[in-house]
């Protein structure tokens, strides 16, 4: 059964990499591409700061861009710490009620702001001096179709 089962295996795998076209193919190879940047949000800047993106990372109509915020910084134990990174938009609660870090973007900046049901200059600078955030290009392309939700769900 084994002296069968080596060449059927072999035979098959060559009859399914025949059937790979170079339609099929990865025409290109594009990495993401990530930056960061340290910002302060104050009453001087209303609360927002535009972040140009880097002219090294090229951004097309179909990319996606995502934005992380530095929430925390934690130690492992033994010497070593690890970054807390939290998707925006992000709301905070506190005594006062809630605000949000969040974002906007075009092909070359970030525009991030914050927003809230409070007065925004009786925020801690904790929360306000010296955030960092991760900007992430993912490289994207638009699908061919437009599928309906049916024929996504197979139905």
């Amino acid at each position: 059964m084994k002296k069968i089962f080596i060449p059927l295996s072999l035979s098959s795998l060559l009859f399914l990499s025949s059937c790979y076209t170079n339609n099929e193919t990865i025409e290109q190879t594009i990495l993401n591409q990530v930056f960061e940047t340290t910002v302060s949000f104050t009453n001087s800047n209303d609360y927002s700061q535009l972040v140009n993106i880097p002219q090294d990372i090229v951004v097309y109509e179909s990319d996606v861009i995502l934005v992380y915020w530095l929430e925390d910084v934690i130690s492992d134990g033994s010497g070593g710490t690890f970054d807390v990174w939290t998707p925006l938009p992000q709301t905070i609660y506190t005594t006062q009620g809630s605000f949000q870090y969040s974002f906007n973007h075009t092909f070359i900046d970030v525009f991030l702001f914050l927003q809230g049901d409070i007065n925004l200059d009786s925020l801690s600078s904790s929360l306000t001096n010296n955030q960092t955030f991760r900007i992430a290009v993912v490289g994207a392309e638009f699908a061919k179709t437009n599928p309906s939700m049916e024929q996504v769900l197979g139905l």
